[in-house]
């Protein structure tokens, strides 16, 4: 199944070559012979691999060195430390009356961080709470 670990890994990779089925799949013989790793993205069918390739791609291909402007900002994504990202707050600080909560206008780096981990730890627990079995 894939997974953030798993993304992490491959772009690591010198390169990746992916092959992917469509209809019912590759052939059993390009199967046994050629592939070294079958990647799966969920439990259901798509009609061709191509979606699944992409969706693959696109989480390998953001974590090489280069690709996105802030390497370091791929390091806070969700399930980097196995939980769902906390939520993300822009500017204005005020909007239709909805505010940024005090703390993240504060300054204060480690009460901020102290905040993150809380939500992240909150959220994952109301939306993957299978995340914190492991």
């Amino acid at each position: 199944m894939f997974s953030q670990p798993m993304a992490n890994t491959l772009s690591l990779a010198q390169n990746l070559m992916v092959l992917c089925g469509h209809y019912k799949g590759v052939d059993e013989r390009i199967r046994e012979h050629f592939i070294t790793r079958e990647i799966s993205i969920g439990d259901y069918v798509l009609t061709g691999g191509e979606l699944a390739t992409a969706v693959i791609c696109d989480a390998v291909i953001r974590l090489v060195p280069g690709v996105i402007g802030d390497e370091q900002s791929a390091l806070g994504d969700s399930f980097q430390d196995g939980l769902v990202a906390p939520p993300e707050y822009t500017r204005p600080p005020e909007f239709r009356g909805w505010r940024v909560p005090d703390v993240l206008l504060s300054g204060n780096h480690a009460k901020i961080e102290q905040w993150r981990m809380e939500q992240a730890i909150a959220r994952t627990k109301e939306r993957r709470p299978d995340l914190l079995k492991k």
